[in-house]
């Protein structure tokens, strides 16, 4: 039996197209400074030995192994999620980075993969819709992994980035629209306990009704699911005392209430129920839904996110980023 060879080095490579190790590695680093003439030399020399680089080899090197890691804990059938990940995916691939995805299902931690890519020597950490322990935000941040939340808060404020929509300002709008458009027994279906985004939309949407003097709203958990929201809403619109408005925090949820208002309640959209959402999915400006809800460009979330993953290993403080939007009226929500 024949001994196994080793696989061929960079100095290998550089050795038959003539050039030093150094001018080997910048011709496999996306963005390196290199002359084409030389980088091509160099890519003909590792073809015709069959070299590949080693990255984990490299991460060693440089201290930076060029892999992000992005944990999803949101519904895979939402709309918005996918469009942020597919969003996020492609930014950073032109970056030239390889990327590990992991997903949570339910509301569990994400810590088990935390610790999993952590082994990966990942460069920075995303979390969209999901959370960390304390335990694994203090490792992360000892061993110099930022995480970076995606329209989640972390725990500990100061010690990572985060980029939210701003969710009290856009509860509020919604809030104000309703009232200015007449409704008065509003109701509202939460997201998940555990949700800081729910949370603060759910705070501001109540405080602005109790400062103008209306009771808060009733209040149905729908969990961020379809089932959820149109068994809160069944269960909302089966009360002796229906409301005439109902405020859903995302519109995922507001569009399952609408069907439910609409093909089971046979209650008219708009005039004899209003219904408000937030994030601006695609679907709800289809004119089977035209849903009223507040609208932020998921795309400067997704810009100010992929800045955070590829420069925060090298800025000292974390930055708390609030991205502003508008109130997007729609026939959902209007009476005449």
């Amino acid at each position: 039996m024949s001994k196994r060879t080793s696989p061929p080095s960079a100095h290998d490579v550089a050795r038959v197209a003539g050039v030093s190790q150094a001018a080997v590695s910048r011709a496999f680093t996306p963005g390196a400074s290199i002359a084409k003439d030389t980088q091509d030399k160099v890519l003909r020399a590792a073809k015709s030995l069959g070299y590949r680089p080693n990255l984990l080899a490299r991460s060693l090197i440089t201290g930076e192994s060029g892999i992000i890691g992005i944990i999803f804990g949101g519904n895979p059938r939402n709309p918005y999620f996918l469009s942020a990940l597919y969003s996020l995916l492609a930014r950073l691939s032109r970056a030239g980075k390889h990327i590990l995805v992991f997903t949570v299902e339910g509301h569990a931690s994400a810590d088990v993969h935390v610790e999993s890519l952590l082994k990966y020597r990942v460069d920075a950490l995303l979390l969209m819709a999901t959370s960390v322990s304390s335990k694994f935000e203090e490792r992360c941040h000892d061993e110099g992994v930022p995480i970076i939340f995606f329209n989640r808060r972390p725990r500990k404020i100061k010690a990572f980035a985060s980029v939210i929509e701003n969710n009290r300002e856009g509860a509020r709008q919604v809030a104000e629209h309703l009232l200015l458009q007449g409704y008065k027994r509003l109701a509202l279906i939460a997201g998940a306990a555990e949700s800081s985004t729910s949370r603060e939309r759910e705070s501001a949407f109540t405080d602005y009704l109790t400062s103008h003097g209306l009771p808060a709203p009733e209040r149905e958990i729908g969990h961020f699911q379809r089932e959820g929201a149109q068994q809160a809403a069944r269960s909302l619109l089966s009360r002796k005392r229906k409301p005439d408005a109902i405020f859903c925090v995302n519109d995922y949820m507001a569009l399952a209430a609408i069907d439910v208002a609409r093909y089971e309640s046979g209650l008219q959209i708009g005039r004899e129920i209003g219904i408000a959402g937030m994030d601006d999915i695609d679907e709800a400006s289809w004119p089977a839904f035209d849903l009223t809800t507040y609208s932020v460009s998921i795309e400067s979330i997704i810009e100010q996110a992929v800045t955070f993953l590829l420069d925060t290993p090298r800025q000292k403080t974390p930055l708390q980023t609030v991205i502003d939007g508008a109130l997007k009226p729609r026939r959902s929500t209007q009476r005449t």
